[in-house]
């Protein structure tokens, strides 16, 4: 059987076509997950190297062997140049100019390199070992569930959001480490559907945003979907195939929909925003995507500025001389590096409050259960002006309020500047003006986001659809009809 998949940013979900009707998977007693993963077992840290008898004996060896190496090239080069010397006068300048000069490595530049290679190769067996002592689907959660076993765990490994780093620059174990964890998270979802559907899964439609979070570029998005691709046959599946998010909700929206129009699909997610213009509706068996525009911003970095405006002033930011990049490393729960380059920060030297506070949030967990906390202000704002914020966790006593205030401003820069931008470039892209605006995925719920599409798109009608199950359901349909 074939399924749709919904690897989301912040959460994930699955569904196929039963009886001529859409069935979502169950993931306990909800029909998505938080994109999240906890791993009992620690992942190595690069600090813990040592180097050891046996690594020695390791980098004598890659000495040893880089010197013969050096020696023949050096012989290599000193053959081509005395074959130069030996042509005529007239040949010899050119001749000399095609041949290589190689600048001899001494022994302390050979050992650093050694360490280095050793160090490299130590890194990728332990991240290996690790991940084997976690292959297993039982040792590994998912969903809120990840985040409770690691907070009540204190140790551990857990992964928050991992699609938001698919389409970074990777070493080559970060990129190993980014595999398995996508690998364990489809095998979750493959199992669990396989289960439910009473039949093996295999197949597989899954969506993909316009534009991957990147730092490089078009190279990002290649790379992510190579990532997937194969972290999809790790996992079992024999086929996969990928659809662009607003496309996949354009089938939802094309079933329900009994009149053909023109319609402007608005995917708002927690990492990506997407659009697509689509003929949906009538008696044509699918939708008929006219174009697509995306742009790598979401509900997390609404959370990253509600965090930095409304919670880190009361861990110092801009009242000590604490860097303002610490405390978005903090508050950067699914970038991998920041956190670790928060954990490792020392803030002893911090006036008082603040340093002991910055020191408590340093704590296993502590980041992870403040960004949760933000999220579920966040949330909560959609309905009431303020909501408070525990963080006794980090002094007793110690809490604050989040306002709309707060949220406004977090908001504007960068998301709504850049969703009005991306609406702004998708009206002036299309073909003909959309008839209608369909909105879906979690941030469309927010009250500000239908204000924005009036202001840009005046007069045209806005439907609402599922905020959190239009794109898996569409890429269930999607994968039925092929």
């Amino acid at each position: 059987m074939r399924i749709g998949i919904d690897f989301g940013t912040s959460y994930s979900a699955a569904g196929a076509v039963v009886d001529g009707e859409v069935q979502l998977i169950r993931f306990g007693d909800q029909a998505q997950f938080r994109t999240t993963a906890f791993f009992p077992q620690r992942l190595p840290d690069i600090h813990h190297f040592e180097l050891t008898a046996a690594l020695q004996d390791d980098v004598t060896r890659w000495m040893t062997s880089a010197r013969a190496d050096q020696a023949r090239e050096l012989a290599r080069l000193e053959r081509l140049r005395q074959s130069a010397m030996a042509l005529p006068l007239h040949q010899r300048d050119a001749a000399l100019a095609q041949v290589p000069t190689m600048r001899r490595r001494g022994d302390d530049e050979l050992r650093r390199a050694a360490i280095a290679a050793v160090r490299r190769d130590w890194v990728a067996g332990q991240v290996r070992e690790a991940m084997d002592a976690t292959a297993e689907l039982d040792d590994a959660l998912y969903g809120d569930e990840a985040v409770d076993a690691f907070l009540a765990a204190g140790e551990g490994h857990l992964v928050v959001s991992p699609k938001s780093m698919l389409g970074y620059k990777l070493e080559a174990h970060a990129r190993d480490v980014l595999l398995g964890i996508a690998t364990h998270v489809l095998r979750h979802i493959r199992t669990t559907a396989s289960a439910q559907l009473g039949t093996e899964v295999r197949s597989a439609v899954m969506g993909r945003p316009v534009r991957f979070r990147s730092s490089m570029e078009e190279a990002g998005g290649v790379q992510a979907l190579e990532i997937l691709t194969d972290a999809a046959h790790a996992a079992g599946f024999e086929a996969v195939e990928f659809l662009e998010e607003p496309a996949a909700a354009a089938y939802d929206f094309h079933r329900r929909s009994e009149r053909a129009c023109r319609t402007m699909i608005l995917d708002i997610g927690g990492g990506t925003t997407d659009m697509a213009l689509a003929l949906v509706g009538g008696d044509t068996p699918a939708p008929v995507i006219h174009g697509a525009w995306g742009e790598p911003v979401g509900g997390t970095d609404v959370d990253l500025e509600l965090s930095m405006r409304g919670v880190m002033p009361l861990f110092g930011k801009n009242v000590t001389r604490t860097a303002v990049h610490r405390y978005y490393e903090a508050s950067h729960v699914q970038d991998l590096q920041r956190q670790a380059n928060f954990h490792k920060a020392r803030f002893d030297d911090v006036e008082a409050p603040y340093g002991a506070r910055l020191m408590a949030l340093q704590q296993a967990g502590n980041t992870v259960r403040l960004n949760r906390a933000v999220e579920q202000a966040k949330i909560g704002l959609s309905a009431t002006g303020s909501v408070p914020v525990d963080l006794d966790y980090i002094e007793a006593g110690l809490a604050c309020d989040i306002d709309r205030a707060h949220l406004a401003a977090a908001a504007e820069r960068p998301f709504l500047a850049q969703l009005r931008a991306l609406m702004r470039e998708a009206g002036a892209g299309a073909i003909e003006a959309p008839e209608v605006i369909y909105l879906t995925g979690g941030m469309s719920r927010s009250p500000y986001v239908p204000a924005l599409v009036a202001e840009v798109f005046p007069g045209v009608e806005i439907v609402r659809g599922d905020a959190s199950l239009g794109v898996v359901t569409g890429l269930a349909r999607a994968a039925a009809a092929d």
